[in-house]
């Protein structure tokens, strides 16, 4: 077996990477993600990283042990009847950085069960081979100078023989792609029977992607690889032409859901508070695992699935693009860089946005004021809402609604601080019911309680809250979501709109399964539910109506051609029979989701892309809240981005129009 790290241009940024990584491990480690005693010990400091952190370096060691242990298995190196982690006939080559390999050969020695591990022979390293025990060996080459590194591979004993096992996490790419390439083909014809490992990141040109790539080129350690290989099926191309006769990639969705045992899955989920899935899946989507062999018997094929999984291969077939433009301001806009967050449009031409978590006042923090956008004369004005009782207690809540019951009441339902917290309950928001732009610094919003009668049915949050007709009364349907003590809830209440007591209602049809980030709209007195993350945390496909009998509501499956592709976190509105999906997060790696527009008539469903090219910088739609305005066919994009993994944190920093006049032309 072998592994290593790669030389080039900066090494020490290369290592600098690789330092951050420990410690990420270190803490996952220590919260039961991978089990790994030995890790303090190569680890001097500790320090706790976050959940999303601890996932993604989840699925790295989940993914690379789950293929080493087949090749183990196929290659009769690992005793199907013996504990984990004994291993026959087996010897590690572990290469990297001579500076590196010499400074993690001296810990060796000097840590009594390290080695014992590896079986301390007693001699010094000599030359590149920094440690030589019974069945580990650390040779400090630079894995692009291949005369090199055979050389020192053949001084340390490797048998090109005998069944061989690269792996390479994290290395390849930091190499100039003529070296990388260099290797793999190295290694397909210098090895009789070789399987290689290779785990990288992939798709660099969208948002995430973006920000991803930008984060690694100011530590000085540019992705390499991402331009000529930017995605899964380049990969594959990349090593059947380097002389591997088989090969197999996935993205590390794919791998956790076909790969990755449901009660493992069910494990992991409950290790402690989570509620970054965008920011989970989209890691995923941007890193790949994959197998190749060469001169194996039978075929080394770690990545075929167990499970049969509903899985979108190709390009998404486009219907066309919308242009996505930077707001027409008179003012500069301030506060409304946020995600987690609500917009509603509170009457014509005039929006509040209030909660989510986001940038105030030079700080990363829960966000406290209210904004308000007001267009006039083509142009928005934006500014900060005075709270009238500004003691009272908002909460700094995220990802909870806001329903407007007339020109000058709103009502605030759910909503979260920490995923650890119980949800937060209701809450009334009173605003002026006339002004205009020019009085814009003067507007107020009044907070006013709740009474408790309802409040056990909002203490949740990713919910949705739609007005629906029963018997021409007002009723707002409060649907899913989650909990602090419920992942995912499948449940609803129908709260009359002037007593704001939970009425009961009668509703017939087969139950949609139980999600939260789903959008929900009111259409012919009843409620569109679209998508959502369901129990498993999969996406889901499925579009449902509540519609409205004469003794209560019913459930209906809206049939869609093609399929809906599956997505959450998106926002939606209905105009003239037309249900429209905005963004969101979808398994589909090939492109991220822009607009979906299904005909409610037929059930047609058109995909389109936003078109970016007008913008400096990447648009995020995920987290994201959206406004439609009908008479201009506009739709307006609000904050929206999060949390990039270990890259940094992105969030829309102005406003976004899109012009829908084209793709909703009535027919």
């Amino acid at each position: 077996m072998g592994r290593g790290r790669p030389g080039g241009p900066c090494p020490a940024a290369v290592q600098g990477t690789s330092g951050s990584s420990a410690l990420s491990k270190c803490s996952a480690a220590a919260r039961g993600y991978i089990q790994d005693r030995f890790l303090p010990l190569l680890v001097g400091r500790r320090r706790r990283r976050a959940p999303l952190v601890h996932r993604g370096y989840y699925i790295r060691a989940r993914a690379v042990d789950h293929c080493v242990q087949d090749f183990l298995l196929k290659t009769q190196r690992y005793p199907r009847t013996q504990d984990v982690g004994l291993l026959h006939h087996t010897v590690v080559y572990e290469v990297d950085f001579l500076n590196v390999a010499c400074q993690k050969a001296a810990l060796i020695k000097r840590t009594k069960e390290l080695s014992a591990l590896v079986g301390d022979t007693g001699g010094e390293g000599l030359g590149v081979i920094t440690f030589s025990g019974e069945d580990y060996k650390l040779l400090g080459v630079d894995l692009s100078e291949l005369s090199e590194l055979e050389r020192a591979l053949e001084e340390a004993g490797l048998d090109k023989e005998i069944p061989t096992l690269f792996i390479a996490e994290v290395v390849l790419t930091y190499m100039e792609n003529s070296r990388s390439d260099a290797l793999i083909q190295w290694a397909a014809e210098h090895f009789s029977q070789a399987c290689f490992l290779l785990y990288e990141q992939m798709h660099p040109e969208d948002p995430f992607g973006r920000v991803m790539q930008q984060h690694f080129s100011q530590l000085n350690s540019t992705l390499h690889s991402l331009s000529k290989y930017p995605d899964c099926e380049a990969q594959r191309r990349r090593f059947l032409e380097k002389g591997w006769t088989e090969c197999s990639v996935m993205d590390m969705n794919m791998f956790f859901t076909c790969c990755t045992p449901e009660d493992e899955q069910q494990r992991l989920q409950a290790l402690e508070p989570f509620d970054e899935y965008e920011e989970w899946h989209l890691k995923c989507s941007h890193y790949f695992v994959l197998t190749a062999s060469k001169g194996v018997e039978p075929s080394w094929t770690p990545l075929l699935s167990n499970m049969t999984v509903p899985h979108h291969e190709g390009p998404v077939r486009m219907a066309g693009s919308i242009t996505a433009a930077v707001c027409a301001m008179h003012s500069e806009v301030s506060g409304l860089r946020r995600y987690g967050h609500h917009s509603v449009l509170i009457k014509p031409n005039v929006v509040l946005t209030t909660g989510g978590f986001g940038e105030e006042d030079g700080q990363h923090c829960r966000m406290r004021n209210f904004h308000v956008l007001i267009k006039h004369a083509g142009y928005w004005k934006a500014g900060c809402v005075k709270k009238k009782n500004p003691d009272k207690k908002w909460d700094e809540r995220l990802y909870h609604t806001v329903s407007c019951l007339s020109n000058s009441l709103a009502l605030v339902v759910g909503g979260r601080t920490s995923p650890a917290s119980a949800g937060l309950g209701m809450l009334w928001l009173n605003f002026p019911e006339t002004y205009n732009a020019s009085d814009l610094g003067d507007i107020t919003v009044d907070l006013l309680s709740v009474q408790p009668a309802a409040e056990p049915a909002a203490l949740r949050w990713r919910h949705s809250t739609t007005e629906v007709m029963f018997k021409g009364e007002k009723y707002l349907f409060l649907y899913g979501g989650r909990s602090a003590m419920e992942p995912v809830l499948g449940d609803w209440y129908f709260l009359h709109t002037q007593e704001l007591s939970c009425t009961v209602i009668p509703v017939e049809g087969p139950v949609p399964e139980s999600r939260h980030s789903h959008s929900a709209c009111s259409w012919k007195g009843g409620v569109l539910i679209a998508g959502g993350l369901g129990a498993a945390e999969q996406p889901l496909g499925s579009v449902f109506f509540l519609r409205e009998l004469e003794h209560g509501f019913q459930w209906q499956t809206v049939e869609t051609h093609p399929s809906l592709i599956p997505r959450y976190s998106h926002t939606a509105h209905v105009h003239d029979g037309k249900l429209l999906l905005v963004g969101g997060v979808w398994f589909h790696s090939s492109s991220v989701p822009g607009i979906t527009v299904l005909d409610l008539m037929t059930g047609l469903c058109l995909d389109y892309t936003i078109n970016v090219e007008q913008l400096e910088w990447p648009l995020m739609l995920h987290n994201h809240s959206s406004v439609f305005l009908p008479d201009e066919k506009e739709l307006l994009l609000i904050g929206g981005g999060g949390n990039c993994f270990s890259f940094g944190t992105h969030l829309n920093p102005e406003p976004v129009s899109l012009s829908l006049s084209n793709i909703l032309i009535s027919h």
